[in-house]
């Protein structure tokens, strides 16, 4: 399900943000989400990344036939610290999901851990609810990762 990647580390900045610019609740015609789904989404990624200390990063779009080697082909390209990083590549078309970890994320989410939170992605998923699922499952995925050692209050 994961595997461990040993990869430098690169910045890949690109001029668009990740947020929607509309301020209107309207879905664009060609738009996957409405704005308040990207809301959704980007919130749990934030509370994701910031309760783990881990760089989360989500992909949504077809990931061609070899599925998992372009999940890892975007994972390389996700940009810095890639050791600390989860990328969730999701293909709704292809009925794919791909967890990615660097190698520290690894030792906080074992392979059943990221298998459970795909099982529960894809139940959402195919009851119709990809922006339920992706959010249900970055919030399995910090659940388990927990909170790293710099932070933890107990």
């Amino acid at each position: 399900m994961t595997r461990v990647l040993e990869a430098t580390s690169h910045d890949t900045a690109t001029s668009a943000g990740t947020m929607a610019t509309r301020a209107d609740e309207a879905e664009a015609p060609d738009s996957l989400f409405s704005y308040r789904e990207l809301l959704r989404v980007d919130e749990a990624l934030t509370m994701s990344s910031r309760e783990t200390g881990l760089r989360f990063t989500l992909y949504i779009g077809d990931l061609g036939q070899q599925t998992r080697a372009r999940a890892e082909e975007l994972f390389e390209h996700s940009g810095h610290d890639l050791p600390e990083s989860v990328l969730l590549a999701i293909s709704p078309g292809q009925r794919v999901v791909e967890v990615v970890t660097g190698a520290a994320a690894a030792r906080r989410l074992p392979d059943r851990a990221c298998a459970l939170a795909v099982l529960s992605m894809t139940n959402a998923f195919a009851s119709g609810d990809l922006v339920g699922g992706i959010v249900n499952g970055l919030r399995q995925l910090s659940d388990q990762a927990g909170h790293p050692r710099g932070l933890r209050t107990h």
